[in-house]
């Protein structure tokens, strides 16, 4: 679809799903041996942090709330996930994880939460923790859910074939655009950045955040 602005702005942040969308399925990973990330993504993501746009992961960890992992391995797959993108340059500034279920197993994490896509709640904490604009900023995700948590946080949005490539069937809503893949919609947001002006501050955030 055309747009009459940039996907990404200064002052905004490019917000990633991790499952699906650095990863090349949707399916949660539950010990950082098994994690892998989609073809070129490190050294896509650099090209985000040289442009100066803030990377922040906004990720539903309901399998915590199910008991197939704690917060301590989500810790540990997120720093593997970190040391896989350096070796091609790249970061992520932050990363914030919602591990509520309304279905949880562990009753610690039992809650019908806002946080949880396509919940909002995720996005408004970085925003408010980080300074970040969220209409200058883009969501990119490969769920409805994503898509739709983008749209009601007021950011533009692109949907990735990967993952599940929007066939969850969880919500009726349309993205900004569409894209073969992680570094396709980096393509997109860099092409189309590239005829405004560029970010004015790098992104150095560097910050891992649970909700609730």
């Amino acid at each position: 679809m055309p747009t009459d602005y940039p996907f990404a702005q200064p002052g905004g942040a490019v917000f990633l799903d991790r499952d699906g969308v650095i990863t090349p399925t949707g399916e949660h990973v539950n010990r950082a041996e098994d994690l892998l990330l989609v073809k070129g993504a490190g050294k896509a993501i650099a090209r985000l942090n040289r442009a100066g746009l803030p990377v922040i992961v906004v990720t539903n960890q309901g399998g915590i709330a199910m008991g197939h992992l704690t917060e301590q391995d989500l810790m540990e797959i997120h720093e593997y996930m970190q040391q896989q993108l350096a070796q091609d340059g790249g970061h992520v500034d932050a990363i914030y994880y919602c591990p509520h279920h309304p279905q949880a197993t562990q009753i610690a994490y039992l809650a019908d939460c806002s946080c949880r896509k396509p919940g909002t709640a995720m996005l408004e904490k970085a925003r408010d923790e980080l300074g970040i604009d969220l209409r200058k900023s883009v969501l990119i995700g490969d769920t409805t859910t994503d898509i739709l948590a983008g749209v009601r946080a007021g950011c533009r949005t692109i949907l990735v074939r990967t993952g599940y490539g929007g066939k969850d069937n969880r919500a009726s809503v349309d993205p900004d655009a569409v894209a073969t893949d992680l570094v396709a919609a980096i393509d997109l947001i860099l092409a189309d950045l590239a005829n405004g002006s560029p970010p004015s501050r790098a992104s150095s955030l560097d910050r891992v955040n649970g909700i609730g």
